[in-house]
């Protein structure tokens, strides 16, 4: 009968409000990164696009590739759209579908993150219906049946929205960085980051959010999303997406010496090529030789989501001080 509840309907929500927070309270925790010493305050990167995508589908999309490498070999583990629905494939083979028997919906399975762990991809993935997105995890690409990351609680940055997972492992945590999306009107979009001892039960950063949209006339005044984290010359770094007013979207890049404090930079990277004019989204780092390798997905349709002809492009960042 929940006799322990108060007969009073006031003090009944109150009560259920409060357990509800006392519950959302072990899901979150104060943290950094391991602190770096920190880069040269100079530095900053031009970037260098290839003329031609390196990858297309149409007249289906594919965009938001995530690469992994495999000794030799590199895995791009890319989303993949039909027309209907979005899907996470390899090698022009789907491999992740949206089920909407689950609490995926019918809309998106893809739009992830890929990580190799012990020897088996890992992948990060949002699903759920459109708007009201959450973020899973397969492995080798057996989902897990619920989702890993949920929603915040009530009139909290990441309420309505969790997507746009990007996964680092810095032993002994995983590391996430993804989008939130609150209730306002129309909703914020911003960044921010949890973590994890096994990539499964996630802590979010109580101070979350980490990266806000920028004021009115900004490349990201309508939001940020799609982080792509790495480590380069005694910093963090983060590329990501902005937004504008008009929904072209660009790159940024911003600075950190501990994951949570971020310092955006002047340098905003459009696409240059027609194929990639009016979207320039989605990146994916690697860092090897001392070269900082990026895959994007590109667009020529200033779009927030699909319809935009999207392919994936590669480029390098060169520092430059």
């Amino acid at each position: 009968m929940n006799s322990f509840l108060p007969r009073s309907p006031l003090l009944r929500v109150s009560a259920i409000s409060f357990f509800v927070l006392l519950a959302g309270c072990s899901r979150y925790s104060n943290f950094t990164l391991p602190k770096l010493p920190g880069a040269d305050p100079r530095l900053t990167f031009t970037f260098d696009e290839q003329a031609a995508p390196v990858f297309s589908a149409l007249p289906k999309e594919a965009l938001n590739p995530s690469m992994i490498r495999r000794g030799t070999d590199l895995i791009d583990v890319y989303s993949l759209f039909d027309g209907a629905r979005w899907h996470t494939a390899v090698d022009s083979r789907i491999l992740l579908s949206p089920d909407p028997r689950t609490w995926e919906g019918s809309y998106i399975a893809a739009n992830g993150s890929a990580l190799l762990v012990g020897g088996r991809i890992w992948y990060w993935y949002e699903a759920a219906p459109r708007g009201a997105h959450r973020i899973g995890l397969a492995r080798d690409f057996h989902k897990l049946p619920q989702p890993v990351l949920d929603h915040g609680p009530y009139m909290s940055w990441d309420e309505r929205v969790v997507a746009d997972p990007y996964v680092i492992r810095i032993d002994p945590y995983f590391y996430m960085f993804y989008l939130g999306q609150d209730r306002a009107a129309p909703p914020r979009q911003r960044l921010g980051v949890a973590r994890s001892r096994d990539g499964v039960d996630w802590e979010k950063l109580r101070s979350n959010p980490v990266l806000e949209p920028g004021p009115p006339g900004a490349f990201d005044e309508n939001g940020l999303g799609e982080p792509a984290v790495f480590q380069y010359a005694g910093s963090y770094w983060m590329l990501y997406t902005g937004r504008d007013g008009a929904e072209n979207r660009r790159l940024g890049l911003s600075r950190s010496n501990d994951g949570v404090h971020w310092e955006k930079l002047a340098a905003v990277f459009p696409g240059t090529q027609a194929w990639d004019s009016k979207v320039l989204c989605d990146p994916t780092v690697l860092v090897e030789n001392d070269q900082i390798r990026v895959w994007f997905g590109g667009g020529d349709v200033p779009r927030p989501d699909e319809g935009i002809h999207g392919q994936i492009g590669y480029g390098v960042l060169r520092p430059v001080r």
